[in-house]
């Protein structure tokens, strides 16, 4: 550890051994969370409409106020962006982040308070960096230049009361002086909106810097990798940033990226740490650099609920449980209460648990990205777990994909595959065995798919198609999604996006 290093991180000392008490303290912290969000917000509108000073316990407040969607706060939230205060937080709410339209709006916006900001999404940064110092003594994190890789639109006034923008952009905008003199690019360049050229200025400045980390979106921060070492004249990311030593991501899962980030970057001391920050809030850190799985960040201003996915997608009932009730080993919908204003907010989000007290888990999907069209019930995680050891039996480096069912192959027996277009960095030595060791994977992965495979009874072979190059990303340039954070959906239950693909898959 340099010197500076070593003075800076007895700051995160304190930090650290407070989130080792959270398997300890979960129903206290989380008690203490939605009493004090209630008490917070009792005299905003939503507050007096629900009769936020009557509540006396998790029992009432999951009675009184039903689980919600974005297009049900959204007449909120157009009036809070038209200056209105005290409507679903107590204060005027300058800020909102822009989020990429997966409900029926095109996009979302999201408030992002003052409190939300600080105690949640700079919170967040702040625990990821004490428990990358606690697992990692020897860095040098301070004495180096941290690259970020953010959005893909800078801040814009929505009218003369309100702002907004991509998550990082309203981050970047907020954040205190002070950090900036560790960053790069320079504020003006990562906040740039047209994604090309952003990437060209970002390695123009940077490419002769000495960077010790990066923060980005997997798929998106390989773009620029591969633009630096091409600039720098290099084969790896090591002969050009020698001291590079951490990659915080986030919003797209990493496996399917894993293979080209350890080619590129063949280091021992390379580090990679999941983190979980969106819009709506900062969720979950990896803690521990042998285990995948995330630890759910309790007090940041966010009470948890959760919704058995098994009910949603057979009923489609809207029951929640709180996190003391949760399971191992099964799907949830997400539902958070925060002091961004969204109450009972159903983010979207799929996880799974993996471990209780402490609460760990994995995000295995949205809640409408997954196939089941046959009964089959496929996740995003089992998908990049299949997709994995296909490529390790194959020796194929995927780039990007998208999958969906294909329906009644037989007219009389109703059977269907699913469809995978798949744009790989390197192909498999045999699109055959790829598909085989996909499907076998996904059977052991999940009995529902299994089941429906069993003597081909509702589902045959996965079909595999190879996507031209670049095609995943001309798509999204044609529908203005570079950068930032889009991306394609990698699981679909309908054929509205890979019918697309394949019309331009010439």
């Amino acid at each position: 550890m340099d010197i500076l290093t070593k003075a800076i991180s007895p700051i995160f000392s304190a930090r650290q051994r407070e989130i080792e008490l959270f398997g300890k303290n979960l129903p206290v912290v989380q008690d203490n969370q939605l009493r004090r969000l209630l008490k917070k917000a009792k005299n905003t509108c939503w507050g007096k409409k629900y009769g936020f000073s009557d509540i006396s316990g998790y029992t009432d407040f999951r009675e009184r106020i039903p689980v919600s969607d974005y297009e049900d706060l959204h007449p909120f939230i157009e009036r809070m962006i038209n200056g209105e205060k005290d409507v679903l937080w107590p204060s005027t709410v300058r800020w909102f982040a822009k989020s990429s339209g997966t409900t029926n709006a095109r996009s979302k916006f999201i408030p992002v308070t003052q409190e939300i900001l600080k105690n949640c999404h700079y919170k967040g940064g702040f625990d990821t960096v004490a428990l990358y110092l606690h697992n990692n003594p020897q860095t040098y994190f301070f004495s180096k230049k941290g690259l970020i890789l953010g959005g893909c639109h800078s801040p814009w006034a929505l009218n003369s009361k309100s702002h907004c923008g991509d998550l990082s952009a309203v981050l970047l905008q907020n954040l205190n002086p002070l950090v900036n003199l560790a960053r790069v690019p320079h504020k003006d360049i990562i906040l740039m909106d047209e994604w090309e050229s952003k990437i060209h200025a970002i390695v123009e400045s940077t490419w002769n810097k000495d960077v010790v980390s990066l923060s980005g979106i997997p798929s998106w921060m390989l773009v620029l990798i591969k633009a630096v070492i091409n600039k720098a004249g290099k084969e790896t990311l090591n002969e050009v940033w020698p001291n590079l030593e951490v990659f915080f991501h986030g919003g797209v899962g990493f496996e399917p990226y894993r293979a080209q980030y350890e080619k590129l970057i063949p280091s021992e001391k390379m580090h990679y740490m999941e983190t979980y920050n969106a819009s709506e809030g900062f969720f979950g850190i990896q803690n521990d650099p042998t285990d995948s799985s995330m630890l759910l960040m309790l007090d940041y201003g966010i009470f948890y609920e959760f919704i058995p996915m098994s009910e949603l997608a057979t009923t489609g009932s809207s029951t929640a449980i709180p996190l003391e009730e949760v399971k191992t080993g099964e799907n949830y919908a997400m539902v958070i209460s925060t002091s961004g204003g969204l109450w009972r907010y159903r983010i979207g989000d799929t996880i799974r648990f993996t471990s209780l007290f402490p609460h760990k888990f994995i995000i295995t999907g949205r809640t409408k990205f997954f196939i089941n069209a046959f009964g089959e019930e496929l996740m995003v995680d089992n998908a990049e777990k299949g997709l994995r050891v296909a490529c390790e039996k194959t020796n194929a480096i995927i780039k990007a994909y998208t999958a969906a069912p294909l329906f009644m192959l037989d007219h009389i027996k109703g059977k269907g595959r699913h469809q995978w277009l798949i744009e790989f960095e390197k192909p498999p030595t045999s699109t055959e065995l790829f598909a085989k060791s996909l499907d076998e994977t996904l059977q052991q992965l999940n009995s529902d798919y299994e089941a429906k495979r069993y003597k081909e009874i509702s589902l045959q072979l996965p079909e595999i198609i190879i996507a031209r190059k670049n095609l995943f990303f001309d798509w999204m340039k044609i529908h203005n999604k570079l950068g930032g954070q889009h991306k394609i959906p990698g699981l679909s239950n309908n054929r509205d996006t890979i019918n697309e693909l394949l019309e331009m898959n010439l």
